[in-house]
């Protein structure tokens, strides 16, 4: 005769319309759920239309209490940026491994007052409006969002500049922060690794700017001039 073991957890994958209802009517039945999303939050495509057929209602008049409801149920746990890794066991008794991918800001911490986005100098496509408008490179999906908290996008690897740079120096920071005339923030992040800016800004064989991808374009960002610039109006 079978083994008959307990359940009592589902794992939901896809944290859109469907998944979230999902979750919903499974917690409502007493299971333990595990919502996982790719993205940083739960909603999939639908926060991005204005009305749903047939009806013609507002799509986010209809997703929104089901945000709120699916972010307070306890019996609901969100899993964003997660990836299923592999599957294992047998209907009913499933081991399940997911990894999560890094959000680079603590949920614990992170109230969505969004004073970081405000002061964040690099300017990215937004993806939510299709690469219609621009983001900060620290974002929220949408202002709906649950969790209500934001994420920094980076892309994959290190800058070349910086892989370039003997002293390891943050190139793309302190040229992003210069492109929006914050020199006092952008000689700090000189400093965090180069104790000696001003020589370096004058005298550096600049090994940065042979690396500078901007050179397969046209010419290679200033990368040592800008030092020498943040560096002399400090």
């Amino acid at each position: 005769m079978k083994e008959e073991r307990p359940t009592g957890a589902v794992l939901v994958y896809g944290g859109g319309i469907a998944g979230i209802q999902a979750s919903l009517d499974l917690a409502d039945s007493g299971f333990k759920v595990y919502l996982v999303e790719r993205s940083s939050a739960v909603g999939g495509r639908m926060p991005q239309l204005d009305k749903t057929f047939p009806t013609g209602d507002c799509a986010m008049c209809i997703l929104s209490p089901k945000l709120v409801e699916c972010g307070r149920n306890k019996n609901i746990e969100i899993i964003t940026l997660g990836e299923i890794e592999g599957i294992s066991g047998e209907p009913g008794h499933f081991e399940v491994a997911v990894r999560r991918n890094p959000r680079y800001v603590d949920l614990a911490k992170c109230n969505g007052c969004g004073a970081c986005a405000e002061v964040c100098p690099v300017s990215l496509p937004n993806a939510f409006d299709r690469g219609l408008g621009e983001r900060r490179a620290i974002y929220r999906e949408y202002p709906q969002a649950v969790p209500n908290a934001f994420t920094i996008a980076k892309e994959d690897g290190t800058a070349p500049c910086k892989l370039a740079c003997p002293a390891g120096v943050n190139a793309q920071g302190y040229v992003a922060l210069v492109g929006q005339g914050k020199f006092k923030e952008a000689y700090d992040v000189i400093r965090e690794r180069c104790p000696l800016p001003s020589v370096c800004g004058r005298i550096c064989q600049h090994p940065c700017e042979a690396a500078c991808n901007r050179g397969d374009v046209d010419d290679p960002v200033a990368i040592r001039d800008l030092k020498r610039f943040a560096t002399d109006w400090v």
